[in-house]
């Protein structure tokens, strides 16, 4: 006979102590959920989307009556197999070794204890609700009637719900939080709920689990170190200059234009995997913008701001600091979809040669499959977003987080609710999950302009279908030699929708589909010798017939850009100059790189004092 899940454990021996744990427990309990239900109230963005998936809900529940064969299939496909569950258990308990009806995917790091497949009262309430998976999966699959825009969403809710409802995150169905539970007398929930209470109060709608120890790291100490200054700013931007490490470098500057959503040093983390360390290396005059972060004051901050105080006041800073009239262009994620409106900008107003090459890192310039980011983008969505970005002049970035952290939950989210409330555990310190809780707001004027215009709309392939400053913009103009890199798995900037962008400017075009996904399929070095990346020397229409006949090359592509750098004498090997170093030119160092504005966080720039983080002391 099999013992239940807390049978044979004397970890109650003393019950005093369990009642004073418990106690105290219900106390913090009682008193968090007050405080979560004034935190978690819905603003107009997180209304509409709540109002968005009641809508979806509808529409699949009518479905369901138009699809009544199908549904009716799965219902008896889920009874039959619920049977056979249960009446295996009841063998298992007589002594008999039975098969699973139903196992988890391999790759499910949600059910590795062995205690999922071992032991019968949890093989049990895995196996249930497995099939309930399946059987959510199998309905959606069969239902008729619905649009694309219509079944994405309602996939997209009924994910999330079902994998909120994983035995997996409740305290009396993960087997390693009870074991945790018992030999700790209930100490990891108090733990937990403290943890819980701090980053609630991190939080800006919804819930910021903390991702990593936020004490173990100090920008210019352990991360954004590789040495530089300030070397000019704006309003908007601060631009670095680094720091030679070679004694002769090419002669024409490489500017690096970053995302404003997330912060720049995810391109200078450590040494051993900055990509603003390795270009350094490899003899480039290296400019980084780093935005500012920003608050109510700069709600009227539009695109075209970005454009004429970043990458444009950038190049002007750098020939003042070098002598240069033209750049080299590296951008990434948004601050790839500016570059190509930058450059195209230039080209329009006869100023295309300031560029001499530009790069795009998991860029999207057409937005016809945005990903599941899409389902945030639906018309009574985005009009929410609206009226809370004309309310309040910004949107929060820690809700832009949490938003992005559903796209990924399981990995994203749930597992760190286990691991910090469930079983009271520190966030261990790991440094790009420190960079990705380091957040920007987005100022209002350019946001919403972005999504409407570009996820929503997307104008930006149309020929003229954005004007900035008075000056229409047409990518299908730009001549300027293109290098587009893209991440296989990158759920956020879809390298099929990247791919597409590639076909557009009418110079010459290099794609390159790295490994991994949005951050690591980018900052992937060399020395790693990670994930690979496939070339193809023709860009066909179908991005699948790309990848089809493409060459696959083990390693990072970094070394494989350089080399199209150098071929083709964007950054010249046979011109090079001395090593040039912040402050020789025009332009006199500010303050030591990183700069203040990469320092400002969102608590701060809002004028709210973050929660203490005492796990340091846990």
């Amino acid at each position: 006979m099999w013992q239940g899940p807390e049978e044979g454990n004397d970890a109650f021996g003393d019950p005093h102590a369990w009642q004073r744990q418990v106690s105290e427990f219900g106390e913090q309990y009682q008193s968090l959920m007050q405080e979560a239900f004034n935190r978690l109230w819905p603003s107009d963005a997180g209304a509409s989307v709540y109002a968005d998936m009641q809508e979806s809900l509808r529409i699949g529940a009518e479905a369901m009556v138009f699809n009544a064969p199908a549904v009716y299939t799965v219902q008896m496909r889920l009874a039959q197999d619920q049977l056979r569950v249960w009446q295996n258990a009841l063998r298992e308990i007589m002594g008999e070794n039975v098969p699973s009806v139903i196992e988890p995917s391999p790759e499910d790091r949600r059910f590795r204890d062995d205690a999922w497949h071992s032991h019968p009262f949890y093989r049990y309430i895995l196996q249930q609700y497995l099939l309930f998976v399946r059987a959510v999966d199998e309905l959606l699959a069969n239902l008729g009637g619905l649009t694309p825009e219509t079944r994405h969403q309602l996939e997209f809710y009924a994910r999330q719900y079902v994998n909120a409802l994983a035995p997996s995150n409740f305290v009396s169905t993960n087997p390693e939080v009870v074991r945790k539970t018992l030999e700790t007398r209930g100490q990891n929930l108090v733990e937990g709920l403290k943890r819980l209470r701090e980053d609630l109060a991190n939080s800006a709608e919804g819930l910021n689990v903390a991702m990593s120890d936020r004490s173990a790291f100090r920008l210019g100490e352990n991360l954004a170190i590789t040495p530089g200054e300030v070397v000019f700013e704006n309003d908007l931007m601060q631009l670095i200059q680094y720091n030679p490490s070679t004694e002769e470098v090419f002669k024409t500057p490489l500017l690096i234009v970053p995302p404003w959503i997330n912060k720049y040093y995810v391109l200078d983390l450590r040494p051993d995997n900055s990509l603003v360390k390795w270009l350094v290396a490899q003899g480039h005059t290296v400019f980084m913008i780093s935005w500012r972060n920003p608050g109510p004051e700069q709600r009227y901050l539009t695109w075209a701001d970005y454009m004429q105080s970043g990458p444009v006041a950038a190049m002007a800073a750098i020939e003042q600091a070098c002598g240069e009239k033209s750049v080299n262009l590296l951008s990434y994620c948004i601050g790839g979809t500016l570059a190509a409106t930058t450059v195209a900008y230039l080209t329009s107003s006869l100023r295309g040669r300031k560029v001499r090459s530009v790069t795009y890192m998991a860029t999207l310039q057409d937005f016809s499959d945005p990903g599941e980011i899409g389902v945030f983008l639906s018309e009574p969505v985005l009009a929410g977003i609206e009226r809370q970005l004309a309310r309040d002049g910004y949107l929060d970035g820690r809700a832009m987080a949490f938003s992005f952290n559903l796209l990924r939950e399981n990995d994203l989210f749930w597992s760190f609710y286990i691991s910090n409330y469930l079983k009271g555990e520190a966030p261990a310190a790991f440094d790009l999950l420190y960079w990705n809780s380091d957040g920007t707001n987005l100022p209002a004027g350019t946001h919403g302009w972005y999504l409407r215009h570009m996820y929503r709309e997307n104008r930006l392939v149309q020929p003229g279908g954005i004007e900035l400053d008075g000056v229409k913009i047409d990518l299908r103009k730009i001549s300027t030699p293109s290098y587009f890199v893209s991440a296989r798995d990158d759920h956020i900037a879809k390298w099929r929708g990247s791919y597409l962008g590639a076909r557009l400017p009418k110079g010459p075009v290099t794609f390159v589909l790295g490994g991994a996904g949005h951050i690591a399929g980018i900052v992937n070095p060399p020395a790693k010798r990670k994930y690979g990346y496939w070339t193809h020397d023709e860009i066909p229409d179908d991005p699948d017939a790309w990848l089809e006949s493409a060459t696959f090359h083990e390693g990072s592509w970094w070394p494989h850009w350089q080399a199209w750098m150098t071929d083709n004498r964007y950054a010249d090997p046979d011109k090079t100059v001395a090593a040039r170093h912040p402050g020789e030119g025009e332009l006199k160092p500010i303050e030591p790189a990183p700069g203040r504005y990469v320092r400002q966080t969102i608590p701060e720039v809002l004028g709210v004092k973050p929660a203490e983080d005492d796990s340091s002391s846990s």
